[in-house]
């Protein structure tokens, strides 16, 4: 049995989705669990759609509508019963929607509408592929996947799941070679959908490959496998054929969006093999992550844009004691904020924090008593650098002011913003 996933960028079009039944016949003998996302820049678009449902719920159906009609087209393009499948997207969207009206938590009607693009792709994946001759079972991964309440950022009950992973995947494939089903969402225990985090895909079927006892997880990808920096960025890059559980446990901590941080844990603890490969050309090995790595690594850059660097400083020049850091950093658990980077003084604390919400850093702000006072700096861009040169860092710095640095061990983490050119008189 093999756990494949596949993102959002190779269920974009009629065209990827063709693609991906093509990868899947190659795997006429083996017995498959696919994970896949929502289509595209679907959850981008749901995203939209959940700000415009809250402030009008008509003009948001109206919205969800014209999605799963899109939807529909793409239904077409691949020669299937296009009003089949787009009734069963609207049962699945309408079954969703019902249970919003049970909660007030915008966490959890967040959850509710964002859920819709992985149930829709994966209706169209799996009609796809029995019209094409491959046997396949759509399967709803909220009947396997238990998560707490913690919603937009679910906690998996890794014990119920595992078992029940178990028994309905065995159950599923006495009648059929491939399991279609839903990466990036579960179940509450309210009986919610939740999710598990943005780009949560490959966390799930991480936990699939766990809970199946599978040697490998294949994550197809649109690069050749694991590079040492985006190559839209830099010329040159390098493909890390090998990495340990470390490592890629490191470059995802510090921002690299090859696979999601939380993939590694679940695999690592059967030492499941991870490859991340390209679905543009299977003839490449891509990139395997397993116990052991590289002797050695080259340096590995990541750079996250639309960073905000803030610095709380306490109001009375009290130091920056545990009592706190304890407030800080309970204000950030409760809005679920997340820190990229942070580092105290005497009497101030610095932190840089990925794009977040609109209202949600002011929130941050405005939660944290009379005592500290802040600066914030935004639009900044966050480089890491592991196993770092110095030549590395002078060239990424180049017409660039450091804001922040900080080092540990063989990584460097830098919070810089352009310098503004003089212009040249005539």
């Amino acid at each position: 049995m093999k756990v494949f996933k596949f993102g959002g960028s190779s269920v974009k079009d009629a065209a990827s989705m063709s693609n991906i039944k093509d990868i899947i016949s190659q795997y006429a003998s083996a017995k498959l669990v696919v994970v896949i996302s929502a289509m595209g820049k679907t959850t981008n678009r749901l995203e939209s759609i959940f700000k415009t449902y809250l402030h009008n719920e008509e003009a948001g159906l109206d919205a969800l509508d014209s999605l799963i009609s899109d939807h529909e087209k793409v239904c077409e393009e691949l020669g299937l019963d296009a009003d089949k499948v787009g009734r069963e997207m609207r049962a699945l969207m309408i079954d969703n929607l019902s249970q919003v009206a049970t909660t007030n938590n915008r966490s959890a009607i967040y959850d509710q509408i964002i859920s819709i693009g992985e149930l829709c792709s994966t209706k169209i994946m799996a009609e796809y592929l029995s019209s094409s001759g491959i046997p396949s079972k759509w399967m709803d991964v909220r009947n396997v996947i238990l998560t707490d309440k913690n919603y937009r950022e679910g906690k998996v009950d890794f014990a119920i799941t595992k078992n029940k992973i178990h028994k309905k995947v065995k159950k599923y494939l006495l009648d059929t070679d491939v399991i279609i089903t839903q990466g990036f969402i579960g179940r509450s225990t309210e009986g919610l959908t939740t999710t598990l985090g943005r780009e949560g895909s490959d966390y799930t079927a991480s936990i699939f490959a766990y809970s199946l006892d599978v040697e490998e997880l294949t994550i197809w990808k649109d690069v050749p496998g694991i590079l040492t920096a985006d190559p839209r960025r830099f010329e040159n890059v390098e493909l890390l054929d090998k990495l340990s559980y470390r490592e890629a446990i490191e470059m995802t901590y510090y921002g690299a969006k090859v696979i999601h941080p939380k993939t590694i844990q679940p695999i690592q603890k059967k030492n499941i093999r991870l490859n991340v490969r390209s679905f543009e050309d299977t003839s490449l090995a891509g990139t395997t992550i397993a116990a052991n790595g590289l002797p050695s690594y080259p340096p590995i850059i990541v750079i996250q844009d639309k960073v905000i660097l803030i610095q709380i400083t306490s109001n009375d020049f009290s130091f920056i004691a545990e009592n706190h850091m304890a407030v800080i950093y309970n204000r950030m658990s409760e809005l679920q904020i997340k820190s990229s980077v942070n580092r105290n003084s005497a009497i101030s604390f610095t932190l840089c924090i990925s794009h977040v919400e609109d209202g949600l850093l002011d929130k941050f702000l405005k939660s944290l008593d009379d005592g500290f006072s802040t600066e914030v700096y935004k639009d900044l861009q966050l480089i890491s650098v592991r196993h770092f040169l110095p030549g590395t860092v002078e060239s990424l710095t180049k017409d660039k002011l450091v804001l922040f640095e900080e080092t540990l061990d063989d990584t460097i983490q830098l919070v810089v913003r352009p310098v503004l050119q003089p212009v040249e008189k005539q």
